[in-house]
């Protein structure tokens, strides 16, 4: 790791150390909305890293962003950061201005009879569910289809009306219904397989905050299993239990190392075959991590007065979001097939070295 990037790693550890406590969590899950902790990320420019400097941003890489998304899913932080930053991203490579503010993100999945049309102004209808952090988001941003093409869709959240749920993470998962509402448009953007750059970006996010979640838990249950004492001794003493750490460990090595590839792709402009590994190993690592923890947590680790289930809550929701394993499974069938099986060692060992063919 680079002194830089050691640097930011530092900061973004102390400030979410800092912010996001207990109390936070709690107070999240309840409605309130942690402007401490938003205000902090903005002042340190880690809401829009990726939008280029003239514009507002920082003018960071994908590489960056992935120690700062990685150390979200760590302390389970309570604000749409990861879809923010997706989707200033989105919003720049399409040629539009940023908004300030929290934003969020809706993939074609969660599209029902969402269209533009341009009457005084492009005008949106439609409606987009489980979208994150909806009610607290400025706006959101979706593609849709207009002459033939997919292109960016800015909808401000005001515009719409808010149908309010949750996941069992007790994140906002919402519904906004439009009505011929205000939209800015944006030019087409490079897209994924299935022509969708916004659930490509969305799960590569969540793959590193799925693999910060995954050390979270291992960090937990290591550290429970040096306190508890049974029969005389710590339970990490146990041959059982300490297999089943080993294990974990080993899965939580495998989604981090997959997600920072994934990253790493993305700043040389084509990360879809490491971004669909990447959200695979982080969907089986996040299985595994409830799992080994609440086993060697025991009946503590399930209630509500422990730490533990602020994290196993997230990586359950997390799991599925923006494609689950066997989504991304067939995106790696498909690419595969169409390339032909003979082409994927050759692939494999060039995208390993950074110099993969593009499409």
């Amino acid at each position: 790791m680079s002194e830089q990037k050691e640097i930011l790693q530092e900061s973004v550890t102390r400030l979410f150390g800092d912010l996001v406590t207990r109390d936070a969590l709690k107070a999240a899950e309840e409605g309130e909305w942690p402007a401490a902790l938003w205000s902090a990320l903005e002042e340190n420019g880690l809401t829009q890293p990726l939008t280029p400097e003239d514009q507002g941003g920082v003018g960071a890489s994908w590489d960056d962003v992935f120690v700062v998304l990685r150390a979200a899913g760590y302390f389970a932080a309570p604000v749409p950061l990861a879809e923010t930053i997706v989707a200033g991203w989105l919003l720049s490579q399409a040629g539009m201005p940023v908004p300030p503010g929290p934003l969020t993100i809706a993939h074609r999945g969660q599209a029902t009879g969402l269209r533009a049309v341009k009457s005084r102004g492009w005008r949106a209808s439609g409606r987009l569910t489980a979208v994150p952090s909806g009610r607290h988001a400025g706006h959101v941003v979706t593609l849709t289809e207009i002459e033939g093409g997919l292109r960016p869709a800015l909808l401000p959240v005001l515009g719409a009306a808010v149908e309010r749920d949750l996941n069992i993470a007790r994140e906002p998962r919402d519904t906004l219904a439009f009505d011929a509402a205000p939209a800015e448009i944006g030019a087409a953007v490079e897209t994924s397989g299935d022509g969708d750059a916004v659930r490509l970006y969305g799960a590569m996010a969540r793959s590193a905050q799925m693999a910060g979640a995954c050390e979270r838990a291992l960090a937990e249950a290591v550290q429970y299993a040096q306190d508890r004492v049974q029969f005389g001794r710590p339970i990490g003493k146990f041959q059982a239990i300490q297999h089943q750490l080993a294990a974990l460990a080993a899965k939580s090595a495998q989604a981090t190392m997959a997600a920072a590839a994934a990253f790493r792709a993305a700043d040389r402009g084509d990360p879809r075959f490491e971004v669909a590994c990447a959200k695979i190993v982080a969907g089986e690592a996040a299985g595994l991590a409830a799992a080994v923890s609440h086993q060697v947590h025991g009946a503590i680790g399930f209630t509500y007065e422990h730490a533990l289930h602020f994290t196993t809550r997230r990586l359950w929701s997390w799991r599925p979001e923006f494609g689950a394993e066997s989504h991304w499974a067939e995106e790696l069938g498909r690419r595969t097939a169409a390339r032909g099986p003979q082409t994927l060692w050759t692939e494999l060992t060039e995208r390993q070295s950074g110099r993969a063919h593009r499409g």
